[in-house]
């Protein structure tokens, strides 16, 4: 039997009781195949992708109208991976307004400034530089750098815009995005890469320098992730995308011209990071080499 879906709902986010009030669905209709449910009387059409992005536009647009999308709900309708589909929608509301609890939902009451909320997917959300700020006051402190590395390296967000935003943050975590946004740096190719440098810098090995480009005179041989130029040593992440068709020779030519410019080169593996102890050993003795 084909799931009946009428026009105006076809590919929507709707009420329930108000479609049923309409006439455009019965109760048992409404419980088909047809329709997810998202939130409390909230429904969406099947035919939609149920993900973190698509309930949160849902709770601003049809849960609670005119709420604002913020924290890693925001972060996510930017872009990133900061929530996943299970996650509670994390909206704000003006102090005051009324707004019963939702499984599914969690709703903070506060004043946002009219230049911290701009809008997205047709919903209120906060800027990404006040996204930024609001999303690594909480959680681990390593993740959240992750993800501020990754947001600024999108483009979307200024670091230097995203650390005067945290220096004037008060309340509860500001500590903690002061930290995230002096640690990361948005130079890192991939969230490992972040892991790994900030494994490094807390070491006490020599600092070394993120997004190195090598030259041999003044051709250009490759750009590394981390380096200690005048040891001549290079630290690569070898993620998983190594491994894709075409890719193993193209490395193998970059590290051959790494070689031959007096560089040594030490591959991390995600196996490495779990083993923080003798990986960092192994950069040590490197680097004592």
């Amino acid at each position: 039997m084909i799931p009946h879906r009428p026009p105006p709902l076809r590919g929507r986010v709707f009420r329930g009781t108000a479609a049923v009030q309409a006439g455009a669905l019965t109760r048992r209709q409404l419980r088909s195949s047809a329709w997810r449910q998202l939130f409390r009387d909230v429904y969406a059409c099947s035919t939609l992708t149920v993900s973190h992005e698509l309930r949160a536009v849902a709770a601003a647009s049809v849960l609670l109208p005119g709420a604002v999308v913020t924290g890693r709900s925001a972060a996510v309708l930017w872009g990133l991976p900061a929530a996943t589909v299970e996650d509670d929608v994390e909206l704000t509301v003006p102090p005051g307004t009324s707004a019963s609890a939702v499984t599914g939902v969690r709703v903070r009451r506060a004043v946002l400034a009219p230049e911290h909320v701009t809008r997205r997917r047709q919903v209120p959300v906060t800027t990404p530089e006040a996204t930024a700020v609001a999303f690594t006051r909480s959680g681990p402190l390593d993740e959240a750098v992750v993800l501020l590395d990754q947001f600024v390296a999108s483009g979307m967000v200024d670091l230097d815009a995203v650390r005067a935003g945290a220096e004037r943050a008060t309340g509860r975590g500001c500590r903690q995005a002061r930290a995230a946004a002096h640690l990361a740096d948005g130079l890192a190719g991939s969230p490992q890469e972040t892991r790994l440098r900030l494994l490094v810098h807390r070491s006490g090995l020599l600092p070394p320098v993120a997004q190195f480009s090598v030259y041999r005179g003044r051709v250009f041989v490759a750009r590394v992730d981390l380096a200690w130029p005048e040891q001549r040593l290079a630290l690569e992440y070898d993620g998983l995308w190594h491994g894709e068709p075409g890719q193993f020779a193209a490395d193998r030519q970059r590290l051959n011209r790494l070689l031959a410019a007096g560089w040594r080169v030490l591959f991390v593996t995600a196996a490495d990071l779990r083993r923080p102890e003798a990986l960092l050993a192994r950069i040590a003795a490197e680097l004592a080499h």
